[in-house]
């Protein structure tokens, strides 16, 4: 990436199947000096040779391509090309959709009804290694995630009761004995005899080794 005074800072690669769209976005993006709109694509197979081309700091990608999804694309475009950012911009609202974008590695999600500042401010973000998602996403986000991560741990430790599974994520939190008994409204000896089943089910010693699965597992997140 090249110094701002320099001329434009960050090289964008649009894909999207619909010519006026990627036309409209690339006539505003390219009104902003940081940024420079060096490739276009409108299918999955297109977007990864122009990656491979053009050498994009950053990506705008929808999802609803014919052919390969935009999530493929994603992948693809970050297995050859990982320092490169890619912001989802889409029609798609469903929690799946946001979950799996996330998981491909893109660091935004935006809806296709943004507006023109909306936009650059959510592209200036992604370029400068941050993550955009509005206020709505994000909180769904923040609750898929947190499901994922229950289920994992379920998968994880299927000879833990969902009881016990909570306290081992409370554990990987860091609150102690007495704070979970209050968490969850019961006496400290009824969490330390969920904690002796949990040492005697997962075979640890100690909570130290209890908690280093825990989190392995994907439990004891924010």
């Amino acid at each position: 990436m090249t110094d701002e005074t320099e001329g434009p800072q960050w090289r964008v690669l649009l894909v999207d199947d619909h010519p006026l769209f990627r036309e409209g976005l690339a006539a505003a993006v390219n009104l902003d000096q940081a940024f420079s709109v060096v490739g276009q694509a409108a299918c999955a197979d297109e977007a990864v040779a122009e990656a491979a081309r053009t050498a994009p700091d950053l990506v705008v990608m929808d999802l609803g391509l014919p052919g390969r999804s935009g999530l493929e694309a994603t992948r693809r475009i970050l297995c050859g090309r990982p320092e490169a950012r890619v912001m989802v911009m889409t029609m798609s609202e469903d929690d799946d959709s946001l979950l799996a974008a996330v998981r491909a590695g893109a660091r935004g999600y935006l809806l296709k009804g943004a507006g023109r500042d909306e936009i650059l401010r959510a592209l200036h973000t992604v370029a400068r290694g941050g993550a955009v998602f509005s206020p709505r996403m994000a909180e769904r986000l923040g609750a898929l995630l947190g499901a994922s991560a229950s289920a994992s741990a379920k998968e994880a430790f299927p000879t833990l009761t969902a009881r016990e599974r909570e306290v081992l994520d409370l554990l990987a939190r860091g609150l102690g004995y007495r704070q979970i008994a209050q968490r969850l409204v019961v006496t400290d000896k009824t969490v330390r005899n969920h904690v002796g089943s949990i040492f005697a089910k997962l075979q640890v010693r100690d909570r130290a080794q209890a908690i280093v699965r825990a989190r392995e597992a994907g439990l004891g997140g924010e």
